[in-house]
């Protein structure tokens, strides 16, 4: 996966992509990694589900923050290397730990070495059948070329290489499903490479294409542009792609995301982005609710929030925090979307009431009076809430607006407004009908026609 300040590389040989869960070049220049401790309920196997680089990295991901399964995480994650063709990452995960796994996890360097010896063959042997093919100019076996070389360097690590090959394939592509293929490698890469801007532009590419009719692949792009939109931090977008994805998409999609994974990204963007309302569409919407079916306590965490059941809510809302901290894609986001779910229940709890006392709020929001406070006038800063806070009597108070004078107030501007054009207008008219126009010079005349005559 794509550098995201994590330790370990995965780039297959030099000048390679930087990957989630890789070391990197700047990792001196990188903030310390936050050590995590998991609820009890935190289920290290459900990783497992996963498949190619993605299982490898999420492991990776873990090991790095969490002491509690850091053995058993690198242990799986070594496994499971051993079963691909990316030595690089390999490599880099022992210079990293040692012998701290002990004698029986140790560097195989033999079968590192009987791996790159393969590659190499199987390198050259790819590269002589695609310059074989561009002798021939057969445009579908260039485009396979291409496509078999890419896949060569994306399983072995390098993405650079593979996205290069890729996007090579576009040129020779003759067929609609042709371009689909094309449109879903590269966009499998970009994640990799956490190039998000890369992913959307491939999703809106493959989505244009007429012969687009499989259910599957077209939510595979539905939530590879929620992925994106998260990772670009538009929660409202992301929600949006998230529970437009149909459950069509079952768990072939596993070397990105688990259908678990899109009821997660999608119920936690939603609750920070969409309003009363909306949640009520994101319930009552049939192929979401297939997901949210996977991951009930997030089912229970929307219906919370929208029955205004915030001492559950909170309650539940807080278990997840630490858990998803050893989300490969959420954990950056934790902070941020936590501030805006909270701060949009603080607003839909105190929006029935003219007046209420802030013990009341502190009880119902399980804090204490004068962190209330802080939050409150923050949020009545940002106008936020429409709110004033009596510090003495520690009561919120609507703030009450005139709507008399406010109405009186727009309409004043208006006229002032208009009489300012009105006076404009009737310059201008005046100025044209007395020939009060400035003219240009001639010299100045014929070099700012010359300047305009190319955009003619």
């Amino acid at each position: 996966m794509a550098e995201k300040g994590k330790d370990m590389t995965s780039s297959a040989s030099s000048g390679a992509s930087e990957k989630k869960g890789a070391e990197t070049k700047n990792d001196k220049k990188e903030k310390k990694i936050v050590q995590v401790t998991p609820s009890e309920e935190y289920d290290l196997s459900r990783l497992a589900e996963y498949s190619g680089h993605t299982k490898i990295f999420r492991y990776l991901f873990v090991a790095e923050r969490c002491k509690k399964f850091e053995a058993e995480a690198y242990k799986t994650a070594i496994a499971a290397l051993k079963q691909t063709q990316n030595t690089h990452v390999y490599r880099k995960v022992f210079e990293q730990l040692g012998d701290n796994l002990g004698p029986s996890f140790g560097l195989d360097q033999t079968w590192a070495d009987s791996v790159d010896k393969k590659a190499q063959q199987q390198l050259d042997r790819l590269e002589h059948e695609l310059e074989t093919a561009k002798t021939s100019l057969i445009k579908e076996s260039i485009r396979m070329g291409n496509t078999e070389l890419g896949n060569f360097h994306y399983h072995r690590g390098d993405m650079n290489s593979a996205l290069r090959c890729y996007v090579r394939a576009r040129d020779y592509c003759t067929s609609g499903e042709h371009i689909i293929e094309m449109c879903m490698n590269v966009i499998r890469v970009s994640i990799e490479m956490s190039n998000f801007a890369h992913v959307l532009n491939y999703v809106a590419k493959a989505e244009q294409t007429p012969e687009l009719k499989d259910k599957a692949t077209i939510a595979k792009l539905k939530a590879c542009a929620g992925l994106a939109h998260l990772e670009g931090r538009k929660y409202k977008n992301a929600a949006k792609k998230f529970i437009e994805t149909s459950f069509d998409i079952g768990h072939n999609f596993s070397e990105i995301l688990l259908p678990q994974d899109i009821a997660i990204y999608g119920g936690f963007c939603a609750l920070a982005s969409y309003d009363r309302q909306q949640l009520k569409t994101v319930i009552d919407n049939p192929q979401f609710k297939n997901f949210l079916e996977l991951v009930p306590s997030i089912r229970d965490l929307i219906n919370d929030f929208y029955n205004s059941k915030y001492a559950s809510f909170l309650d539940n809302l807080e278990k997840f925090r630490l858990d998803l901290q050893l989300d490969l894609h959420l954990h950056d986001h934790i902070q941020g979307l936590y501030e805006k779910i909270r701060n949009k229940a603080i607003v839909q709890y105190f929006s029935p009431f003219v007046s209420i006392e802030l013990k009341t709020m502190a009880e119902a929001f399980k804090t204490d009076i004068t962190s209330l406070e802080k939050e409150l006038s923050r949020l009545i800063m940002d106008g936020v809430i429409s709110a004033r806070i009596d510090s003495h009597n520690k009561r919120l108070y609507v703030r009450e607006v005139d709507e008399r004078t406010t109405t009186f107030d727009k309409a004043l501007k208006m006229g002032s407004d208009f009489e300012t054009h009105t006076k404009s207008l009737l310059l201008r008219v005046n100025l044209v009908r007395n020939d009060f126009i400035v003219k240009l010079p001639r010299n100045e005349k014929s070099e700012f026609q010359h300047q305009k005559k190319p955009n003619n």
